[in-house]
């Protein structure tokens, strides 16, 4: 071949049809006779153009031209020359369609069409969150039309060709203009490019092959998730049209907030009250887990104890291994952070007042002195930021 196609659009040789399409949008705005009037070559080189489109964006043509062959010998349209028009005609449509996009895509359409994806919130509680769940989803969707099966019209009718178009899916219109007959196609308006038309369409359905339903769904949600995740559902969005495949379903994940645990990542956090005595001479407490509110949970690990050693200060974090939250990806569990927050006594009596004198003068403490302390957050400086 003295012609390279591939160069001419300026395209690879595995150039997919819409880089096809694009290369030659771009190149014709600027090759065009009336733009690049100062270019005295500007109609051969539209025709070198519209002669390369028409073969690579043909499949039969395109395959002729990759094996070597001639893909214009075979009754495809030629070119004769520039000036009072094309001989012949031009098929103005291969142009229009890749310049402003075929509304028609060139012959009838089919029916069946792919669904749409659909998106769905649901709320869980923490626990649900931490420990896995599955939750019931009512998704407001698409399904095939129980009436038809998708087919679109009533039970015994069948499409029929569409006499306006004669199935072709779509109209072709003939101007007259400088460059000759301009022939532009356009989607039939009597089958609305499918082709075929529907004598009798289903009543339940008004010949689109769905109807609009609420479908129930029990959705597993795995151990570790967090707000924002989506689950994805393959093939439970909503059917297309004509009882085409259905989409996918997504379902994004919201984690309320809970009264007394915080979570951090894969730890969980939570504040609890210790005496000043017992901080003072140290104990053992018994702190309640998350787990107590799952129902699936060894009764074992609905509380565990936690040593607190003598001398405690408010705002002390003790990391208990293992018991937050499980890991998405990867095994094992976070930390469980028990912050302990010292309570002052605000009631007294008077024996309790008195042995608090006499421990403060034991301790040389009855002056009531205090020291800063440089470089650190303190305990309203940590309580401050778990709060937040």
């Amino acid at each position: 071949m003295s012609k390279d196609y591939y160069a001419i659009l300026g395209v690879e040789r595995d150039a997919t049809p819409e880089a096809i399409k694009k290369a030659y949008r771009r190149r014709a705005m600027k090759v065009h006779p009336d733009v690049a009037q100062d270019d005295e070559g500007a109609a051969e080189k539209f025709k070198e153009l519209n002669e390369a489109y028409e073969v690579l964006s043909d499949p039969n043509k395109r395959a002729v031209f990759d094996r070597g062959g001639d893909p214009m010998s075979s009754g495809g349209a030629g070119f004769s020359g520039f000036g009072g028009g094309f001989a012949g005609g031009f098929d103005f449509s291969n142009l229009v369609d890749a310049m402003f996009g075929a509304a028609g895509g060139r012959g009838p359409r089919s029916r069946v069409r792919q669904g749409q994806d659909a998106l769905v919130r649901i709320s869980l509680k923490l626990h649900e969150a931490v420990f896995g769940t599955t939750k019931p989803v009512k998704v407001d969707t698409a399904v095939v039309c129980p009436k038809c099966s998708g087919h679109g019209g009533e039970p015994g009718s069948e499409p029929v060709t569409c006499a306006t178009c004669q199935g072709a899916g779509e109209v072709t219109q003939i101007q007259r203009s400088f460059l000759g007959d301009i022939r532009t196609s356009q989607p039939c308006p009597t089958c609305r490019g499918y082709g075929t038309t529907i004598p009798r369409p289903c009543g339940e359905c008004s010949g689109e092959g769905r109807v609009r339903t609420t479908r129930t769904l029990q959705v597993r949600i795995p151990a570790g998730v967090s707000t924002g995740i989506r689950i994805h559902l393959e093939g439970q969005g909503e059917v297309g049209p004509g009882g085409g495949p259905a989409g996918d379903l997504y379902v994004e994940l919201t984690v309320e907030p809970h009264e007394t645990f915080r979570r951090e990542g894969d730890n969980l956090e939570v504040v609890v009250r210790v005496p000043m005595t017992a901080a003072a001479l140290g104990t053992v407490i018994d702190v309640a887990t998350l787990e107590a509110e799952w129902d699936k949970a060894d009764p074992e690990d609905r509380s565990v104890e936690v040593e607190v050693p003598a001398g405690t200060q408010s705002g002390t974090r003790i990391a208990l291994k293992g018991r937050g939250v499980p890991r998405l990806r990867g095994g094992g569990r976070g930390e469980l952070g028990v912050t302990l927050l010292v309570q002052t006594p605000t009631k007294l009596d008077e024996r309790q007042r008195d042995l608090l004198r006499e421990l403060a003068e034991a301790r040389d403490e009855s002056a009531g002195e205090a020291i800063a302390a440089k470089g650190h957050k303190g305990v309203f400086g940590k309580l401050s930021e778990w709060f937040s």
